[in-house]
């Protein structure tokens, strides 16, 4: 893996999260009032991925693991939920929606979810890893393929980083055709979606990722992973906007832990997730 220094974040600025092994599996269903998450070590409020300052709506994650499966949850505050994009893949991003990303040294997986359920999913692989013969010149990696394309980071328009991005590994290759085999995921809304009329409390995600599904973002860690394993996951969540009729842009950018600047690609920022061998009590 090429080292590039850390770009927007200081290491002392990158949280550090214990994720709690569990004896049974979830059933992902939304409800997060379930034992296991009930029990589970909830983040802090999540932040402004600027600066560092607490999110105008509370937000918070967990996430727990088996031997099968890496659980997250998500609680978004949220007075009027909405979200209007229901296909498979459609840019939730630029409604409101949670997100994780799954940091695999050479590329990333980034995965979305509004509150329809509806899930966005990139691969992206790091443009100096990608050479032929490398382990990502296989078929699921073909950048001939119609939904392939390179990507220079968030928020790029203008100067020096229009066509690069500003991230000093420069390039990636994004795979908008990738699905993470087994992956599910589930919403539910504490009030009336869409309906601007009703105060809403907000609503949850919970997400189940196969360790089996992960071995592109292995880099030499064991699947199943083993006690002790450190993985780097981005947790985060964007939110639409207005004022006087008019959308806020960007729109506002809450997160486990600041990167300093506006993007969420930077690897180097994401949570560090220490895999706890000590089944966590439930109930």
């Amino acid at each position: 893996m090429k080292q590039v220094p850390n770009y927007g974040c200081s290491e002392d600025e990158i949280a550090h999260y214990n994720c709690h092994k569990i004896n049974s599996r979830i059933e992902i269903n939304g409800d997060l009032s379930k034992p296991e998450w009930s029990n589970a070590v909830k983040s802090g409020r999540f932040v402004d991925m600027v600066t560092g300052e607490p999110g105008l709506y509370d937000t918070r994650s967990a996430a727990l693991w088996d031997d099968e499966n890496l659980y997250i949850a998500f609680w978004a505050e949220e007075p009027f939920v909405s979200a209007t994009q229901k296909e498979r893949d459609a840019v939730v991003f630029l409604e409101n929606d949670l997100e994780v990303f799954i940091d695999g040294g050479d590329c990333y997986y980034e995965l979305e979810v509004n509150a329809l359920n509806t899930v966005y999913e990139v691969f992206f692989v790091w443009k100096d890893a990608y050479t032929r013969g490398s382990r990502f010149d296989v078929p699921t990696f073909d950048v001939y393929k119609e939904k392939s394309l390179t990507f220079g980071g968030d928020y790029d328009r203008t100067g020096a980083s229009f066509w690069w991005g500003r991230h000093p590994r420069g390039l990636r290759w994004a795979f908008l055709d990738y699905d993470m085999d087994g992956l599910q995921t589930a919403v539910k809304v504490d009030g009336k979606i869409n309906d601007a009329t009703h105060i809403d409390k907000g609503w949850t995600l919970e997400i189940a990722i196969p360790w089996k599904s992960m071995k592109w973002l292995a880099n030499g860690r064991s699947l199943p992973p083993l006690p002790g394993d450190v993985w780097r996951i981005f947790f985060g969540r964007f939110q639409k906007m207005t004022a006087s009729g008019l959308e806020i842009q960007p729109h506002p950018a809450w997160v486990l832990n600041k990167h300093g600047v506006y993007d969420t690609h930077i690897p180097e920022c994401f949570t560090y997730v220490h895999l706890v061998d000590n089944n966590l009590k439930i109930g």
